[in-house]
């Protein structure tokens, strides 16, 4: 990896590219620290200090802001209303036939598509600035500090209205720097945000474990929480590359003279199909519970049975839910992304077959049976991935962000692969050396 980013620079346009993109990602990590219009920035820092142990239900917004959030700086939101937006509209291509005819569109449809996730990040924006601002305002952002009913002095409409369309512009620069990187830089914009967004919080999480450790003065669980992140990303490593490869045959045919066809291939099908999308799902559906006992008045029994099961992360009951939900929610998103009949009537289209099986339905069911078969073991792996934070919460006393945990490692192995195949297939196409060197 190194040796291919060393290769990078000595070559002239994929170092202006990577220049470019440094360039891009020092503007946006300037941006999370710019305080919007109308906060008190040392009230937010007083509540920060004390709530730095425990950063509640907005924990994971705020990983992904890169500690913007609970700051409420202009790029607070970052890019979670985009990640949402992109969500929505692949889980509606499957239920919308005409997103689904412009997904097969090619190039004019993809960039109607993304006009829409654009439309639908500004509106996710408003709605998620909009709660931000009223929890602050409420002082319901940071529960317990002494200060937080002060973090927003003047409450009146046009300041609420000022932060805002602040918060709402900076989500809409946060995306326009995230397809500069697409466009101009090295290629996959917002996933790289979203890595450096995370990435930014790990020295801190790694001190704070430090400071709070015991043995040694903090170095021994600072030095087992380094060791079990790398053993971690090791784990991830192997399981994101592994896939099971389909062959699968294409009969030759004759057109006039020439023949086509008659070649080999394979349908590469990922052990973790689904990625990071179901983390993320479970975490967000069991913040919901908490987030409605947060905000209702009064000591009601469903309430108490919330507060003491489903909130905190080390309870039997929230782990059991939260692995459950997110195998759930693995074999529901490989069930509406990958369609085994669309892709059985393709290969029948263009004369391909796998090998001891019938062209057709019994290769849609086929594919089907494995694809049940695989998701199994990735659903567990991401189930066992993601109580890391749990079990380190109850080994070392660390909090519920957790640097190593299991959405964060997922998707920094994930985007540094990526980002690396990039750099690599461009170095290839610029520097071929061929067979013979």
């Amino acid at each position: 990896m190194l040796t291919a980013f060393a290769r990078a620079f000595k070559t002239p346009d994929l170092r202006k590219k990577l220049l470019f993109t440094l360039g891009i990602i020092v503007i946006y990590r300037i941006g999370t620290h710019i305080p919007i219009p109308g906060v008190d920035y040392r009230n937010v820092q007083t509540c920060l200090d004390q709530a730095s142990a425990n950063q509640g239900l907005f924990g994971l917004v705020n990983m992904f802001s890169g500690g913007a959030l609970l700051q409420i700086t202009i790029f607070a939101l970052g890019i979670m209303p985009y990640i949402t937006a992109s969500i929505i509209l692949q889980l509606l291509t499957v239920v919308i036939p005409r997103l689904e005819a412009l997904k097969k569109e090619g190039q004019a449809g993809t960039a109607k598509i993304t006009q829409y996730t654009r439309y639908l990040t500004v509106a996710l924006a408003v709605l998620q600035g909009t709660g931000l601002v009223a929890t602050a305002r409420s002082g319901a952002l940071f529960s317990g500090c002494t200060v937080s009913g002060q973090i927003v002095p003047d409450q009146s409409i046009f300041v609420t209205i000022t932060m805002v369309i602040t918060m709402t512009a900076g989500t809409a620069v946060v995306m326009w720097l995230g397809e500069l990187i697409t466009d101009r830089g090295i290629g996959n914009g917002m996933s790289i945000l979203m890595f450096i967004s995370i990435a930014a919080t790990f020295p801190a999480a790694l001190w704070a474990i430090k400071q709070q450790g015991s043995l040694a003065d903090g170095w021994i669980e600072f030095g087992t929480v380094i060791l079990v992140g790398l053993f971690m990303v090791g784990l991830v490593v192997f399981v994101e590359q592994a896939q099971r490869r389909i062959p699968v045959q294409y009969a030759k045919r004759m057109i006039g003279r020439r023949s086509y066809g008659g070649t080999s291939t394979y349908i590469p099908l990922k052990v973790n199909q689904a990625g990071v999308i179901p983390v993320i799902f479970a975490s967000s559906l069991l913040y919901i519970p908490a987030l409605i006992a947060q905000f209702s008045s009064g000591t009601s029994g469903w309430k108490t049975w919330i507060e003491a099961h489903l909130v905190k992360g080390d309870h039997p009951y929230y782990i059991a839910a939260y692995f459950l939900l997110i195998v759930f929610f693995a074999f529901f998103y490989v069930a509406i992304t990958f369609n085994p009949e669309e892709v059985a009537d393709n290969m029948k289209k263009y004369g391909g077959f796998i090998p001891g099986i019938r062209a057709g339905r019994p290769t849609a069911e086929y594919l089907s049976y494995v694809l049940n078969r695989i998701t199994w073991p990735g659903s567990l792996y991401l189930g066992l991935i993601a109580l890391v934070p749990t079990m380190a919460l109850a080994g070392f006393g660390a909090n519920q962000n957790f640097p190593f945990g299991g959405t964060s490692i997922l998707i920094i192995v994930g985007v540094g692969l990526e980002t690396v195949k990039q750099i690599e297939s461009q170095l290839q196409q610029r520097n071929y050396e061929g067979f013979l060197r």
